[in-house]
């Protein structure tokens, strides 16, 4: 399948990479498997035998009806031809299960896609993904709080998933080669929100008003977001420093901070 890539496709192959990455889910032979951006079929071909149910995304117009062609003879791999964004997931997935995610996911739309999963996994769809991205992006999922690349994304993730770093490959890896390198993540979805505390879509929107500025202390921020002083005074933890900024907090140290703010404006 020789031609020129199109939607900012970089095309695995590595075969070292290709078996880590398919290999990084574990036994799947009881379980559906979503593969955003199948490409030309690279961890495709390893997964379609291994896998229950295997679903590949592709949205490109070419590579979609070429991959539908060549795993005809497979009844267990469906290619769909589709913008993951636009992806119904949970249409995808038989009823009553769960699904596992693979795949490499486009850099320009990293993280709307990780929201996406981090949504889907929230209700209960999906256990585990195993994804690549590029280096950079992959370092702020994982980040540590106190750590520069600890921001919204960081907090956004670990709110909903374990993160683990598998490994990291060169632009050597791909066809045509990237001018960055990409970082293999294994994300276990595992929602926080109840074990701390906090609603959803409260705390979501608490976390980007914390975030908004990556400069300003916390305090500003959420002044900023319309609290007054007096608010954040009487609920402001006695262990956390005034001059505080988010990405130095822990998410525990955050909840505990939006829990103390609800309460006061309920009461």
């Amino acid at each position: 399948m020789k031609r020129k890539p199109k939607l900012g496709q970089n095309f695995l192959i590595d075969d070292r990479a290709r078996h880590a990455i398919a290999d990084a889910l574990g036994d799947v032979s009881q379980k559906t498997v979503i593969e955003i951006g199948p490409g030309r079929g690279a961890i495709t071909e390893i997964l379609a035998p291994r896998c229950g149910n295997l679903i590949a995304l592709e949205l490109d117009r070419e590579l979609a009806p070429a991959l539908a062609h060549r795993f005809a003879d497979q009844p267990q791999v469906k290619i769909v031809e589709i913008d993951v964004l636009k992806a119904d997931l949970a249409s995808l997935i038989p009823s009553g299960q769960t699904a596992d995610v693979i795949g490499n996911l486009p850099y320009y739309i990293t993280s709307d896609i990780l929201l996406k999963l981090f949504a889907a996994g929230s209700t209960g769809l999906l256990s585990h993904a195993v994804v690549m991205m590029q280096r950079e992006v992959a370092d702020r999922v994982a980040a540590s709080p106190g750590v520069r690349d600890y921001g919204l994304l960081s907090a956004t993730a670990q709110m909903n998933a374990r993160v683990e770093h598998l490994f990291t490959l060169p632009p050597s890896a791909f066809s045509p080669p990237p001018e960055v390198y990409s970082s293999v993540l294994r994300l276990h979805f595992a929602p926080r929100f109840t074990e701390l505390g906090v609603d959803p879509s409260g705390f979501d929107r608490f976390l980007k008003q914390s975030f908004a500025q990556k400069r300003k202390t916390l305090e500003n921020n959420l002044r900023a977001a319309g609290y007054s002083s007096s608010e954040l005074a009487t609920s402001w933890p006695t262990d956390m420093p005034r001059q505080a900024r988010a990405e130095s907090l822990s998410l525990e140290v955050m909840a505990e901070l939006y829990r103390s703010l609800r309460g006061n404006q309920q009461n």
